[in-house]
């Protein structure tokens, strides 16, 4: 499928959204609009795929990326679909097989879709082949006239169908496969005739329909796959749709979801056979878990690679690794660049920031460890702090193997404490303390005999 190229169009401002934001810009599924189309067209197979963009180029150039295969033209005034398409004509100087058109603000498009239609376009030998939809209330729809033979007759909006035509419930979804040469060349011959001034798309089925071309129709198995978004309504109707699949799609892979309906999983993590989510948990981004874990209840994953028989709940972790046989207990934060080596265990409100800890550490309870490079074996007493900030620099606290730190322990970075040394509770270190060594870093308690009486008078 080599021949195939996409034209996304992603000019439009979006009024309905009422934002600051380029509409395509908008996530559903946990990535914007327009990455949701793009990724589906690469699953359908197109390798080059010009995006038209408009309101807000730039920044939907930059949030975009850059990405193999992807290009960007601007349409300067946004003077209709046609127009837009128009565009990339210079890029398409030379190419003589086939352009998919597609809108940028279509999540639900999957690649076998588009690949449906790209292989029914080809196996027709026609010049243009719509996509449509067979709506179940096709009110304000363009609807498509068949001929006996299955081709498109003509497409007549609704203000301008009669009442038979109104009865026809297959609609135009505003996607396409055209041939190249015949697309740019009707282009050229679309006019602008009309309300709104504008040069839209669909008159080229017109003008190739007049040439005697042939122009075909494939109905999408399922219309919500073809819904664009308009505004913030539909938005959340295109992530329930989404939600929906993801979730179907890893049951049928073998992971349980205790209740689906408040398990929000994301297009692209992946997770294990055999794992168990709980209600209320959220798998975000590049999440990827691994088998035999139990996430939640009300837990928030973003980002976080995940090894197996993990167990996790009402915590938040983000941009981190955590691997094999970690317990994280609840109300913990584990924040970016972290990594929890394995059978790590970790108990309430703990936070863990850029340090990496060592196998089979304990982090029991009420502990902020940051910027910290943590042996194995080590156990952290209740309370503990790397104290690692002096107000302008982030500083380094290094744990060697199995050291042990008692409760409510300061270690004022830049720090070192050695293997299997131990520190007394209450203890503020400041200096390094050697290997197998006992470090006390409190004053001498003191009691003065009398002082509550003196106070008291």
């Amino acid at each position: 499928m080599s021949e195939l190229v996409t034209v996304i169009l992603a000019a439009g401002k979006g009024t309905r959204m009422k934002s600051k934001l380029p509409k395509v810009l908008h996530k559903a599924g946990g990535k914007p609009m327009l990455q949701q189309v793009l990724d589906a067209a690469k699953a359908a197979g197109a390798t080059r795929h010009i995006v038209v963009t408009g309101f807000g180029g730039e920044l939907v150039r930059e949030r975009m990326g850059q990405q193999a295969g992807v290009e960007y033209v601007t349409q300067a005034q946004q003077l209709g679909t046609g127009h837009a398409v128009l565009q990339a004509e210079p890029q398409m100087q030379g190419h003589a097989g086939t352009v998919m058109v597609l809108c940028g603000d279509t999540p639900l498009l999957t690649g076998d879709l588009l690949k449906k239609l790209y292989d029914e376009h080809k196996a027709a030998k026609a010049e243009a082949t719509v996509l449509t939809a067979i709506m179940p209330d096709a009110t304000g729809y363009g609807r498509i006239i068949r001929a006996a033979d299955g081709s498109v007759e003509k497409i007549v909006e609704h203000k301008d169908a009669t009442e038979a035509e109104r009865e026809v419930r297959e609609v135009n979804s505003g996607i396409y496969c055209f041939e190249a040469k015949s697309l740019f060349e009707s282009l050229h011959q679309v006019g602008n005739d009309n309300a709104q001034g504008e040069y839209y798309l669909p008159d080229v089925l017109e003008i190739l329909k007049k040439q005697g071309k042939k122009i075909w129709a494939v109905a999408a198995d399922d219309y919500e796959s073809t819904l664009g978004i308009n505004s913030r309504q539909q938005l959340a109707g295109a992530e329930q749709i989404l939600r929906r699949r993801k979730n179907e799609e890893l049951m049928a892979e073998g992971v349980t979801l205790m209740d689906p309906a408040t398990t929000h999983v994301d297009s692209d993590v992946q997770v294990g056979r055999d794992t168990v989510i709980y209600p209320h948990t959220w798998l975000e981004g590049s999440t990827v878990i691994g088998e035999d874990c139990e996430i939640g209840p009300s837990v928030r994953f973003q980002n976080v690679t995940c090894g197996n028989c993990v167990v996790g709940q009402f915590c938040y972790a983000h941009d981190c690794r955590i691997d094999d046989g970690v317990a994280l207990g609840q109300f913990n934060h584990i924040r970016p660049d972290s990594h929890l080596s394995e059978g790590v265990k970790m108990g309430n409100f703990v936070e863990v920031k850029n340090s990496s800890v060592g196998k089979g550490s304990k982090l029991p309870h009420l502990s902020y460890i940051g910027d910290c490079d943590m042996g194995s074996g080590v156990n952290m007493g209740c309370g503990t702090i790397t104290v690692n900030y002096d107000g302008k620099t982030k500083f380094r606290t290094i744990i060697g193997n199995d050291a042990f730190v008692g409760c409510n322990s300061n270690l004022v970075a830049p720090v070192t404490v050695e293997d299997g040394a131990y520190i007394g509770a209450g203890s503020t270190i400041t200096k390094t303390v050697p290997a197998h060594t006992l470090a006390i870093g409190r004053a001498r308690q003191k009691n003065i005999e009398g002082w509550v009486d003196k106070r008291e008078k």
